[in-house]
């Protein structure tokens, strides 16, 4: 594999002045599709996922922001609404558990999951990807969606 068939794909490059704004509104007109209201509790989740500069876990969410009045099943609900909103998608770690980002305007990646430390590091194949439309596309088959996740060892754990 060449250079050019693998990207790293770095967490920063979500973004622009306005990225916050936009995906808050986003979420807010799904919410009122529901009945819902974009409350305290949702947006102060939602902020914090904007601000992460890494994939979350629930029990990591819920730990920061607890002390502001916000409980476990709070978290819990507001990542599913994020999720059935295409705002937030998740990645499953060695253990099982979930790990969530924001996704709006980020194009599509895969994941290198580290069985040792957990560590995720988010990658792209054009190369791949063009491999697949074209299978699906001889195929007459019409994806939906797609997810790669790859366990392994990243580079610190596999010189230890």
């Amino acid at each position: 594999m060449t250079a050019e068939e693998l990207e790293f794909f770095p967490a920063a490059s979500q973004g622009g002045p306005d990225y916050g704004e936009r995906i808050r509104a986003v979420f807010e007109k799904h919410l009122v599709k529901q009945g819902l209201n974009l409350t305290k509790q949702r947006l102060r989740i939602l902020d914090f996922l904007i601000a992460a500069k890494r994939h979350l876990e629930l029990d990591e969410i819920y730990l920061a922001l607890r002390k502001h009045g916000i409980g476990r099943a709070t978290v819990f609900r507001s990542l599913k609404l994020l999720e059935e909103c295409g705002l937030v998608d998740h990645v499953t770690t060695t253990k099982g558990a979930s790990r969530f980002e924001i996704k709006l305007e980020r194009p599509h990646h895969d994941h290198l999951i580290c069985v040792e430390c957990g560590n995720i590091q988010e990658v792209r194949w054009p190369q791949l990807e063009k491999i697949q439309e074209e299978t699906c596309r001889k195929l007459g088959f019409a994806p939906t969606w797609h997810r790669h996740e790859i366990f392994g060892r990243c580079r610190r754990c596999a010189k230890a």
